[in-house]
């Protein structure tokens, strides 16, 4: 007889000698190519072969190196060639005698058993080791979503090919759309593609089919983003691709690594592969299309009883209030309930001892089972890392908010100016803009780095000459001025110390002037006022302006040793004298100490320029900034003409916000996490209570599929309930946050209290990677519970 278990006979000598030889070969490979400095090749090489293709573009390669190896051979060190020629081979021959090692043992000589004949088991007879189909429409979907994701983006964000503006304007920009607008479009239908292409492959095979799923992500999924990857590294790719898939990169740069974005990007199509291929195999397992979950649901609701109101509520009872005082109140109020009850059977028993063995019985059912406390852990698990990850997200969203907000408020959505020189036609260029749909408004500026100095102190700043009748139509500087301040003092300059009154009502006895009134110092100077001569307007920040030590109508001196004068010894820097016309405050510390602005036609004498240095321009849709930035550009006629939007111009800053958020999502997540380790606990521990009742639900024609649908529907039900009381939780302490405040200090954060800003879909993002981790989680436990047999369960009844 044939004995039916794999005999492997294993020679220690061998083995061990095998695994000390290849050690001796590793070590003199690792001297040689030490000694050549060649780690980073083969670093990258060794790499490659771990992925996808890497080990056929290897063998390729090394095939293309053939023809040219005799005139290398002769320009490598000897010591070198010689050390790496016998390390590989020594390496080969250590694994050759590991092999030996292990050899299969002599079949016996027995005859067949008894059953030899009999009909196979049914789950063996079907059973098939590789299905090409299936590894098609695996490997095929994955990469067929990857392209569709690609070219999608750069189809719906790549704009109106044609120069003709009211073409665009009638069709509403054609397929343009903002950049990220486009990818979400583009992930979600390439995610269906992923979806249904799993779906197909295990219905196709009834079964999972983890060999060919990983064949097909790893030789058919993972070209794509190792391309792009590449793509940022080798410049000869860069070339060549690089205008192909400009949409893309820009979408992949907003998180400041694109490299992270594309394998993030290409995580998220796995999953959506491995939910469709596990929808396919519930649904099909059974040998036929089954989408029915109306009788699976029925038992998972009622044999695991999440939605139960004292376990509901008891769990947001602790979200909401902490651990210790609610569970203080629990076991307080259950001792006592306790208490009262056995007070109550014991007075019943000294009458009738039977109907007190009785109200004793139906006291210990009541109380919970080792599996039901299970589930509540799990269920506040996923609800505290929601809830944790809603209110995370929600904060660093509204310091981003915030810090937008003032960012936008004191510079343009975005700046139209030329590669090199200024912009002497600027007038004509701003009627061109206007015809541009989405331009909200615009301002010439003339920009530049000067020193300015006063009687108390010197510093370096930005100076930007503006025209204050259109500045206020692109930022809030208008809005930010302090007191009662205006930009148009600076058209009348010799009203600036009597704050617009006429000289007769300025020339107040002393001890009536305006110091009476009180107000900041920073914008209004006690005293009477004296007839200073009239110089240009300039208006500075708060924070300049107390480290000048500089009050409204102060003399400061501008210097800029950009343009030079003549003077008597040789060139000088510029010198201009300016009064202090207003203060602003934008609530930015670096906008308040390097910012300063005067008249545009005061900046053009100062600075000998003919026009503008640009044209600043506000969108109606701030994330569609990009696209109108570059129309604006195609009706100019593209080059010398160029456009920089608002993100492209705060690059660094958005994108370092952009992937700390991320990186706290993901960090936060792990709670999540640790919260399905419960859950699959739970569902294991349910597994095993009910293995008896699995083998009759299977005696009676339940199908595997149908087993598989129970208990997932278990651990879904608890993500579900995890994920909502989560998110009431989280919401509600945001709403407590922002309502009532966390209180800052202002002089430190520029900001009076905590932020927060709830946005949509993050928060319901939250949600629905708990739903997902709680339902991948419970896919081996279902499996297992599916494998069971019914003899296996019924035997010892």
């Amino acid at each position: 007889m044939h004995s039916a278990e794999r005999q492997t006979v294993h020679r220690w000598i061998l083995l061990w000698a095998g695994a000390l030889v290849a050690l001796v070969g590793f070590i003199l490979l690792g001297w040689s190519i030490s000694a050549s400095g060649a780690w980073a090749e083969v670093s990258s090489a060794l790499g490659l072969s771990l992925f996808g293709w890497g080990g056929v573009l290897q063998a390729i390669n090394g095939a293309s190196l053939l023809p040219v190896h005799a005139a290398v051979k002769d320009s490598l060190p000897p010591a070198g060639s010689w050390s790496l020629v016998s390390g590989t081979l020594i390496w080969l021959l250590g694994w050759v005698l590991v092999a030996l090692g292990t050899q299969r043992a002599p079949a016996t000589t027995e005859g067949p058993s008894l059953a030899a004949g009999a009909p196979l088991y049914p789950r063996l007879a079907r059973y098939r080791d590789f299905y090409w189909s299936t590894l098609g429409a695996y490997g095929g979907g994955i990469l067929l979503a990857e392209l569709v994701l690609v070219l999608l983006q750069t189809v719906l964000s790549s704009g109106v090919p044609s120069s003709d503006l009211s073409a665009a304007k009638d069709s509403g920009g054609g397929l343009s759309l903002p950049p990220t607008g486009a990818f979400a479009i583009s992930l979600v239908i390439a995610a269906a593609v992923a979806f249904i292409s799993g779906f197909v492959g295990a219905s196709r095979a009834q079964r999972l089919s983890l060999p060919e799923a990983t064949i097909g992500v790893l030789y058919l999924g993972l070209p794509v983003p190792l391309l792009l990857t590449l793509m940022e590294r080798i410049p000869w790719l860069q070339l060549q691709l690089g205008y192909r898939l400009r949409e893309v990169t820009y979408v992949a740069s907003l998180l400041g690594r694109p490299e992270l974005a594309y394998w993030l990007t290409f995580t998220g199509l796995v999953l959506a592969l491995v939910l469709g291929i596990n929808t396919g195999f519930v649904a099909a397992g059974s040998g036929r299309v089954d989408l029915k979950l109306g009788f699976e649901l029925f038992v998972a609701r009622r044999h695991v009883a999440v939605f139960r109101p004292s376990l509901l509520l008891g769990t947001l009872a602790v979200l909401m209030f902490g651990i210790i005082p609610p569970l203080l109140v629990y076991f307080i109020i259950r001792a006592a309930e306790a208490a009262v009850e056995r007070t109550r059977i014991r007075a019943l028993g000294l009458s009738d001892p039977l109907a007190a063995s009785e109200a004793l019985h139906s006291l210990k059912l009541r109380e919970q089972s080792p599996t039901m406390m299970m589930t509540a852990l799990s269920v506040g698990g996923v609800g505290v890392g929601v809830m944790a990850l809603i209110i995370v997200l929600s904060v660093m969203s509204g310091f981003e908010a915030d810090l937008q907000k003032k960012i936008l408020g004191t510079n343009a959505h975005a700046v139209v100016t030329r590669y090199a020189g200024d912009l002497p036609e600027y007038s004509k260029v701003m009627e061109s803009i206007r015809k541009v749909p989405g331009i909200a408004g615009q301002t010439p500026f003339i920009i530049n780095q000067v020193m300015i100095a006063s009687e108390g102190n010197v510093d370096g700043v930005i100076i930007k000459g503006i025209d204050p009748a259109t500045v206020g139509e692109v930022t809030d500087l208008p809005r930010n001025i302090l007191g009662n301040g205006s930009l148009d003092i600076l058209y009348t300059p010799e009203k600036i110390l009597s704050r617009g009154l006429d000289e007769e009502e300025s020339e107040t006895p002393e001890g009536s002037g305006a110091g009476e009134e009180g107000g900041d110092d920073i914008i209004r100077r006690s005293g009477k006022p004296t007839k200073p001569p009239v110089l240009p307007g300039i208006v500075i920040g708060r924070e300049l302006a107390a480290s000048l030590r500089v009050v409204v109508g102060d003399r400061v001196n501008v210097v800029s040793p950009l343009g030079t004068e003549l003077g008597p010894t040789g060139p000088i820097p510029k010198n201009r004298a300016f009064r202090v016309a207003a203060v602003f405050y934008s609530g930015m510390y670096e906008y308040d100490s390097k910012f300063v602005y005067i008249l545009l036609k005061e900046a053009q004498d100062f600075f000998n320029i003919q026009g503008a240095s640009g044209i600043e321009l506000k969108v109606l849709d701030i994330d569609d900034a990009r696209r109108i930035s570059g129309q604006v550009v195609k009706l100019l006629g593209g080059y010398p003409y160029r456009a920089r939007d608002w993100g492209e111009m705060n690059k660094n800053l958005f994108s370092a916000l952009r992937l700390e958020k991320l990186v706290m999502g993901i960090i936060l997540s792990i709670i999540i996490i640790v919260a399905a380790g419960l859950i699959v606990a739970t569902v294991i521990m349910l597994v095993l209570e009910k293995r008896k009742e699995i083998s009759v639900l299977k005696a009676l024609g339940v199908p595997d599929g149908g087993i598989v649908k129970i208990f997932l529907a278990e651990g879904l039900q608890i993500g579900v309930a995890g994920g909502l009381l989560g998110l009431f939780s989280g919401l509600a302490w945001c709403l407590f946050i922002e309502k009532v405040g966390i209180k800052l200090d202002p002089e430190v954060y520029y900001i009076p209290a905590l932020p927060v800003r709830i946005e949509p879909l993050q928060t319901a993002l939250a949600v629905v990677i708990a739903v997902l981790v709680t339902y991948l989680a419970s896919i081996y436990p279902a499996l297992k519970a599916s494998s069971v047999e019914p003899v296996e369960g019924l035997k010892a009844e």
